[in-house]
């Protein structure tokens, strides 16, 4: 049986173009990207030893063979620091199985004070799970008829696979996708990942399924939404890491062009007007 670990290293791999890191593109290849044994040499392992990485025999490499295994296919920050938590989580799977558990969903006085101030900027608190947590009134303005805050406990992995409005509301409905798996294998814990894809798997199908162990962190590029009063909408994502016993994140979203930043003052208008008259 493989390991988040062992599966990022071999997708990586295939990926790589050999004339990228200075190898011979000419010799006749039976699969894409590097060949195992090429990768073990620019790290300074044995094919045998990378064997037992990848097809998850070893799960516990030590920190200098990881940083080996990073430099020799040439990752990036992100890559990194993703490959070190796959180590991470690859090393606890051999200590035992932890119980299954959903995630802490509270979120402190603090933060909400904090998204308080923020208004009327657009955002809100979740997890790696994608819960919505908490968020602004002009967060629940842009996404009041999209659907996602429908349900008692929003959650934005849930939206996209299951939702029907979810692949209108989100131009680039794969990049959204590719990100929510990604995100699970970020936190907020091993046991938190594997109570919430236990169930979900066999409900969002194929589409999410076909992503778990892809392992690849995806582009980071503007949020394309179409609103569902026909506005286009882009947004660049800034992402604040709250402490580590959080295990949650404040997502902002800025508009990306002066069309989106108009449109949004036209939904905070509308939203307001609507208020007044309820009142």
């Amino acid at each position: 049986m493989g390991t988040p670990l062992g599966d990022f290293i071999r997708a990586k791999r295939d990926s790589i173009q050999p004339e990228a890191l200075g190898l011979p593109s000419h010799q006749r290849r039976r699969a894409p990207g590097l060949r195992r044994s090429e990768l073990a040499s620019r790290a300074g392992v044995s094919v045998e030893y990378l064997t037992r990485i990848e097809q998850g025999r070893d799960r516990n490499p030590s920190p200098s063979v990881v940083n080996a295994l990073a430099d020799a296919l040439d990752l990036d920050t992100a890559e990194r620091t993703h490959l070190g938590y796959l180590a991470k989580i690859s090393g606890e799977a051999c200590a035992g199985h932890v119980r299954a558990t959903p995630p802490e969903r509270t979120v402190r006085p603090a933060v909400r004070q904090v998204l308080s101030l923020l208004e009327p900027g657009v955002a809100f608190v979740t997890n790696r799970l994608g819960d919505v947590l908490a968020h602004t009134d002009s967060f629940a303005t842009v996404m009041r008829d999209t659907g996602l805050l429908d349900a008692e406990e929003p959650n934005l992995t849930r939206y996209v696979f299951t939702h029907p409005h979810a692949r209108t509301t989100f131009v680039d409905w794969d990049q959204i996708a590719d990100e929510q798996v990604f995100n699970l294998w970020l936190g907020p814990s091993n046991d938190a990942f594997e109570w919430f894809t236990a169930d979900f798997a066999s409900i969002a199908g194929a589409e999410f399924t076909r992503r778990l162990h892809r392992h690849i962190p995806p582009a980071q590029v503007p949020l394309r939404m179409t609103h569902p009063r026909g506005h286009q909408l882009r947004w660049d994502r800034e992402l604040l890491e709250l402490p580590a016993s959080d295990a949650q994140q404040l997502i902002l979203f800025l508009p990306a062009d002066d069309a989106t930043a108009t449109v949004l003052n036209h939904l905070r208008e509308h939203s307001d007007r609507t208020a007044l008259r309820a009142l």
